[in-house]
């Protein structure tokens, strides 16, 4: 089965921020709601200092605790890509998903379902990338399958790098690089 992972170089990203204004206008659950993409830190106050653009997108983990504590199984990985997503129509709002994610990924939507990233799904089974990475005016987000990730897990370990929340056991396919 082909996963889906993505690498983005926090080192090229100049915090302009379409990769929002992406996710909002392409992702039709997006409209009108403020997932957890939006809340992108920057931190480059001090030239020259050390800095890391973390969001909160979900990370696709491949150890999904927001899975295995749905209640209802609204939660799941989909057999395309091995996607972490929400059945909308199951979910009863319980809040569980999002307490149990260690990456603040989660929330819920206007109407009480709970909602997340969902790496573009609609543009994927087009063969399109993720509209955030479709629009990135620096080329800093890369997307793919698992050789992707394993070429970002390889790129990771040859320079400095960071992984998110690697050490919680989820397994998350988001690798950043600083």
């Amino acid at each position: 089965m082909a996963r889906y992972g993505m690498v983005i170089d926090t080192r090229r990203c100049v915090g302009c921020m379409d990769c929002v204004v992406a996710c909002q206008d392409r992702e039709p659950r997006a409209r009108g709601v403020q997932p957890r993409l939006d809340r992108v830190r920057h931190e480059r106050e001090v030239p020259d200092a050390a800095h890391r653009d973390p969001d909160e997108r979900c990370n696709q983990c491949d150890d999904p605790p927001c899975v295995t504590c749905c209640p209802t199984g609204a939660s799941h990985v989909e057999e395309f890509g091995a996607l972490v997503l929400v059945t909308h129509e199951e979910c009863i709002g319980c809040k569980a998903c999002l307490a149990s994610c260690p990456y603040d990924a989660r929330f819920i939507h206007p109407e009480g379902y709970a909602d997340k990233c969902t790496f573009c799904v609609h543009r994927l089974t087009h063969g399109l990338d993720p509209a955030c990475v479709a629009v990135c005016p620096t080329h800093c987000m890369h997307f793919g399958t698992s050789t992707t990730q394993q070429r970002g897990e390889h790129v990771a370990r040859v320079a400095p790098a960071l992984r998110a929340a690697a050490g919680g056991g989820t397994k998350p396919r988001i690798f950043y690089l600083t």
